[in-house]
């Protein structure tokens, strides 16, 4: 990516917007290019703008950040715009179904200042933030209510035994290097396999791709990495 990273602010609360902006203005390679006080202005800001992050407020009126971010995820125009998830309770009900509906990631609005600055440049260069354990737990948390879907095993037809066996280790969440180390393979073949998995099953990202392993039964809430319980 060059130049500067432009950001997109959405939240009903103009104090909570004048702070995050207060703090992007102060880096050299974030921009803030426009703001929505509700989910349809946050999506016509987007759609205006074209920036590369949103963050992106659950609880708005006329519209909440769930829908705005399925909105902004099934537009194909707008495909290259990530959003970030803001919530104040780390256990939100809805941070799951706004992974599932094409999030990148989530944050907790008392996020120190350049957690929130680093959390945007990792989601705009096209990672999803999925490294604190917290998110992961969030995932867990909301994939124990659910049962695995029946035909889970059929979703997952298309991927081969080692593209499973990579998205089971990036959904324990390990990151490439560690799943190359684990299968015995580099980091960038890790990659690949993700890459290429992610492709099959209509992953948006990394996040979605997490979302599925755990719909479709391939990881489960409380295994540790590899299947162990």
């Amino acid at each position: 990516m060059t130049g500067r990273i432009r950001v997109v602010l959405a939240d009903d609360q103009t104090v909570v917007r004048a702070g995050f902006r207060a703090l992007l203005d102060l880096t050299d390679d974030l921009v803030v290019v426009g703001e929505a006080p509700d989910g349809e202005r946050a999506v016509e800001a987007v759609r205006t703008t074209r920036p590369d992050v949103v963050l992106m407020d659950i609880r708005m009126p006329r519209m909440d950040g769930l829908e705005a971010t399925r909105r902004i995820a099934a537009e194909p125009a707008l495909d290259a715009v990530r959003v970030l998830v803001l919530t104040t309770f780390e256990a939100d009900e809805y941070v799951f179904e706004a992974l599932r509906a094409g999030a990148a990631g989530f944050l907790l609005k008392d996020i120190e200042p350049e957690g929130l600055r680093e959390a945007i440049r990792t989601v705009a260069a096209g990672r999803s933030l999925l490294a604190p354990a917290v998110t992961r737990g969030v995932i867990e948390e909301f994939a124990r209510l659910r049962t695995p879907v029946a035909e889970g095993a059929a979703r997952l037809a298309p991927l081969t035994g080692r593209e499973r066996e990579v998205m089971a280790l990036a959904a324990a969440g390990l990151s490439n290097e560690e799943i190359g180390a684990r299968l015995l393979m580099s980091p960038l073949t890790a990659k690949t396999h993700i890459s290429r998995a992610m492709t099959k099953l209509g992953a948006r990202d990394r996040a979605q791709l997490v979302v599925i392993a755990y719909e479709t039964g391939l990881v489960r809430a409380g295994e540790r990495p590899g299947g162990a319980p």
